[in-house]
């Protein structure tokens, strides 16, 4: 069977664009691997009428959604390997099955490469974060971390007061000179410069001198890199932004191969649950204009 569409990533940003297309009658496949990149989160926030849902009831109810629609394939496994040219493409999966489509879509998420910390991974999520617009409130004016990881960390160091009071692990990965110094200091942000041991308990941090200090949370900048590289075997230009790599698209989200497109956190920045969706449907609507004209 030969589909309109092959939406490679079944989360928000491609369910989103899915249903663009769905409701254009085309026929779309989706190709799901079931990691969504929030999957440690119990709620998700900042997305207009989600607010504090559980991110995995958000897309289990869209799923839902566009399986009404009688256009559309889902899939459940991993896509290795895309091949062929615009109206002409095949998708090969993990278990050798190939799919035929016209046009392709890669919404595969990023993953993200975190500071090799004690304690830090298995609190990422939960109380460790990397967007206090959606779960610095949550925090309720506590004691905040900062964990830098190198320069873009001062962007977030200086955000961060807006939600409550911050400390800067500099942590061996940034030194910031006198003017950002005194510009942290103006907005009450306590740098520390002593190395971190590990993290405890909820988000209390061991520094490598003994101490012991308790937080509400953690923010901390992830490097992020396309969490399949499907895209760049097709060859897919990848681009470097101050968050890590992405595909690059155009305005039209189509990447530098006539006919594939991608969206979502593997194609643009910042990142968050409400960008995604809203990427997704303008990827989709652009989709299906490039199927029509």
């Amino acid at each position: 069977m030969s589909h309109d569409v092959i939406v490679i990533g079944g989360s928000y940003a491609g369910m989103a664009a899915a249903l663009q297309l769905l409701r254009a009658r085309r026929k779309v496949l989706v190709i799901d691997a079931g990691k969504r990149r929030n999957r440690f989160a119990e709620e998700s926030h900042g997305f207009l009428g989600q607010d504090g849902v559980d991110p995995g009831e958000i897309a289990r109810k869209a799923r839902e959604q566009l399986s009404a629609y009688p256009t559309l394939t889902w899939v459940e496994g991993t896509a290795e390997q895309a091949e062929g040219e615009k109206d002409a493409f095949v998708v090969t999966m993990a278990d050798a099955t190939r799919h035929d489509g016209r046009r392709l879509l890669f919404a595969t998420g990023v993953s993200d490469a975190l500071p090799e910390l004690e304690g830090l991974g298995e609190r990422w999520g939960k109380s460790v974060f990397h967007c206090p617009y959606c779960h610095g409130y949550e925090l309720g004016q506590g004691r905040i971390g900062c964990i830098a990881t190198g320069p873009m960390s001062l962007h977030q160091a200086q955000l961060l007061p807006e939600w409550g009071e911050v400390t800067f692990f500099l942590n061996g990965s940034f030194v910031p000179d006198e003017t950002q110094h005194a510009d942290l200091a103006a907005r009450g942000v306590t740098i520390e410069a002593a190395p971190i041991a590990r993290l405890e308990g909820k988000a209390d941090v061991r520094l490598t001198d003994g101490r012991l200090l308790p937080f509400a949370g953690h923010f901390t900048a992830s490097r992020v890199s396309p969490s399949s590289p499907i895209a760049e075997r097709l060859g897919c230009a990848l681009e470097e932004t101050p968050f890590g790599t992405q595909i690059q698209t155009d305005a039209m989200k189509e990447t530098t191969i006539s006919g594939a497109f991608a969206c979502g956190d593997a194609a643009r920045i910042p990142h968050s649950v409400s960008l995604a969706v809203g990427d997704g449907a303008w990827a989709g609507a652009q989709l299906h204009r490039s199927l029509v004209f």
